[in-house]
């Protein structure tokens, strides 16, 4: 059971690639932890990022205040967004 990694910009560039798999179910959480460890320094990435699961944009924070609540499924498609900027 996996869903689909996608990297853009900064995160691409820690993770030396533009997608992978990885293992599903998991939160938010815990794939910015499994991030961290993987690509450290990672975590400098992530928390400036805007992430999207199956192209909707994820509130990091939930009504409580606690962080990565949302749980990412099977077959989705995660995608973290490092801010840019234009000149």
């Amino acid at each position: 059971m996996s869903f689909k990694m996608l990297y853009f910009a900064a995160a691409a560039d820690y993770a030396k690639c533009a997608a992978e798999l990885l293992p599903a179910p998991c939160t938010v959480k815990e794939l910015f932890a499994l991030l961290d460890k993987k690509y450290p320094g990672m975590a400098d990435v992530l928390e400036s990022s805007m992430l999207t699961v199956n192209l909707e944009y994820v509130d990091l924070l939930d009504e409580h205040g606690a962080q990565g609540a949302t749980v990412i499924k099977e077959g989705d498609e995660v995608a973290v967004i490092p801010p840019v900027s234009a000149g």
